[in-house]
């Protein structure tokens, strides 16, 4: 079954809170390599962490679960210098994500995985950041979530209209207008 003939089909549970989540896990000082509080990296350093979490969310309901993505974009992780890895990082996010996705879909109850795209920290409205040089990043992001098995991108928790644009012609450049995966947007005040 698809995304959108499952959500047609009535209530769609998804997770969400994977910050706080992963707060509530001993994770081994190793595995933040001297990045603490760049949970992105778990995905590639303590992916069974975060693999576990999703599958506790889809044991508990969810009919999808969010990437641990949310701050996977170049930008934000070049606060961690770990710029040049953001495709990789948002690639593995979405691989364990989509792990425990298929190994708990059954015909009956498909499951899902939504590739969050967070804000980051810069905002184009305010002339933090070139609305190109948003774009770039969100498109590497997005580029890397797809590849590692989103079935939708989730633009999230968005207080800027220029985030938002940014990140519909980075879908654009990724997918194209026509390629039938989903783009979902969360706006915040």
């Amino acid at each position: 079954m698809k995304l959108l003939e499952r959500i047609r089909e009535g209530v769609f549970l998804m997770d969400g809170a994977m910050g706080t989540q992963i707060q509530g896990q001993s994770v081994p000082k190793s595995a933040w390599q001297g990045k603490e509080g760049c949970n992105e990296l778990l995905n590639l350093t303590a992916p069974g962490i975060v693999r576990q979490i999703h599958t506790d969310n889809f044991r508990a309901g969810s009919d999808a679960v969010e990437t641990n993505s949310f701050g996977s974009s170049p930008i934000t992780l070049g606060e961690y210098g770990l710029s040049e890895r953001a495709r990789e990082i948002s690639r593995a996010a979405a691989r364990v994500a989509r792990e425990a996705a298929d190994d708990l879909s059954t015909p009956d109850q498909p499951r899902f995985v939504f590739g969050s795209v967070g804000p980051g920290a810069k905002l184009a409205t305010l002339g933090q950041i070139s609305f190109d040089d948003l774009c770039d990043a969100q498109q590497i992001q997005i580029e890397g979530l797809l590849e590692g098995g989103a079935d939708a991108i989730l633009l999230e928790t968005c207080q800027d209209l220029l985030q938002i644009k940014a990140g519909l012609v980075a879908f654009d450049k990724v997918v194209g207008p026509k390629s039938g995966k989903l783009l979902y947007v969360s706006v915040t005040v």
